[in-house]
């Protein structure tokens, strides 16, 4: 028997006619990389940790079901060599019918960090799972910037060959999400380009109109690696919402040969499982309120790591007093302050709305921030806009702490 929230998830995909529509968001997603079998016990600590996206089998679609999840199913006939074997096409066809209308069913997981070679016939796959089902996403993850050429299967400098990447898999992939990792907390410092990748595939994303999503660090696997602590947990969900992510996902939840990820091997929390599940819950409720709007420009103060530009004079939003320029030195960290400015999308776009972030995730920080009206912040624990009646607001943001807000209505 199904629980109410399998019921509800059922009731919900029916009203929807979600399997005649192409794929969307909903609910902006939170999710991982490498966990356990999706187990009862794991699914429950899984929702009630914010987790809207869980990795399942075929039969584990039922525990994500009991549980109000969502599934990305993986599947071994999910794959392009599937289609060129008539025998496991007609399997994979079968598997199709048999998910496509399961409540559960969010995704199919396809691969991970593909070189630019497989990627017509990568193209081939999700473009027949978007025949036969286009109410679910088919997923693939890309590399990060600090991938080599011959990962990449591209020619040239680092930029412009990550460039001729993102871009070839856009036109011969035509993915409906762009997802990509990026790991950058050594245990020598910060490697520096985590905020130029961010910057890449936010533009890629939007040159393409779709999503995208960034699998930040939670564990080391390396004795070259640290694990992030809980302010630097916050700086990498809220500089991820500033530039317009409409998913995260934490490398890892629970694997072998892993430390630190959101649960022990014998499935008690870690220490950033209470962490994430205060960042989870703010980050998917704000990035709903960000889901109609567009990303306008992303611009920071203070430091300037690669990929990064300063506040132009004709943004709404201005930080006053503006802060003092500082030399960027990694592998330190950057400080400083983010401002990520979103609008309803058109030609003649206007700034409403703003995530502020204090990219210093070591130390606090007071920020004066003006607006083109008076200002409105989001209580994601309240679930709603204070007003302020104020143009210029003082903001006292933690390490690694943003806030969202809008010019009034």
């Amino acid at each position: 028997m199904r629980t109410l929230a399998g019921l509800i998830l059922t009731l919900g995909f029916l009203q929807s006619g979600a399997a005649a529509k192409a794929w969307r968001v909903g609910t902006p997603i939170v999710t991982y990389w490498a966990g356990p079998n999706l187990t009862d016990r794991v699914a429950r600590q899984m929702a009630e940790g914010g987790w809207n996206l869980v990795w399942c089998t075929e039969a584990e679609l039922e525990v994500a079901a009991r549980h109000g999840l969502r599934g990305q199913l993986q599947h071994e006939l999910l794959a392009p060599a599937v289609l060129h074997d008539p025998v496991r096409r007609e399997k994979l066809d079968a598997l199709i019918q048999r998910v496509k209308r399961h409540p559960a069913l969010y995704s199919y997981f396809i691969t991970d960090e593909p070189n630019a070679t497989n990627f017509v016939a990568l193209g081939e796959l999700v473009s027949y799972l978007r025949r036969r089902d286009p109410a679910h996403l088919a997923y693939i993850n890309l590399f990060p910037t600090y991938a080599s050429n011959a990962q990449l299967g591209n020619r040239g400098a680092p930029v412009p060959a990550y460039q001729e990447h993102l871009q070839q898999f856009i036109e011969r992939v035509n993915p409906s999400l762009l997802s990509y990792d990026h790991y950058q907390f050594s245990v020598n410092g910060d490697l520096p380009d985590y905020f130029l990748n961010l910057a890449l595939i936010r533009q890629a994303a939007l040159d393409a109109e779709v999503p995208f999503m960034n699998i930040v660090q939670a564990s080391t696997w390396t004795p070259g690696m640290r694990v992030p602590n809980a302010e630097e947990m916050r700086f990498l969900v809220y500089t991820t919402l500033a530039y317009g992510a409409q998913g995260i996902s934490y490398y890892v939840y629970c694997w072998p040969k892993h430390t630190g990820g959101i649960a022990n091997p014998d499935g008690t929390p870690t220490a950033l499982y209470p962490v994430l599940k205060l960042l989870n819950h703010d980050f998917a409720l704000m990035a709903a309120e960000l889901q109609p709007l567009k990303s306008l420009g992303v611009y920071h103060a203070g430091m300037f790591p690669p990929g990064t530009v300063a506040v132009p004079t004709g943004c709404a939003f201005q930080f006053d007093p503006p802060l003092p320029t500082e030399e960027f030195q990694p592998p330190r960290p950057a400080r400083g302050v983010l401002l990520g400015v979103f609008g309803k999308p058109g030609r003649s776009a206007q700034a409403t709305h703003a995530v502020v972030v204090n990219v210093d995730y070591q130390s606090a920080a007071a920020i004066g921030l003006r607006g083109g009206g008076p200002l409105e912040v989001f209580n994601p624990v309240a679930r709603r806009w204070v007003g302020t009646q104020q143009e210029r607001l003082e903001l006292k943001l933690a390490p690694g702490v943003g806030v969202l807000v809008r010019i009034g209505r």
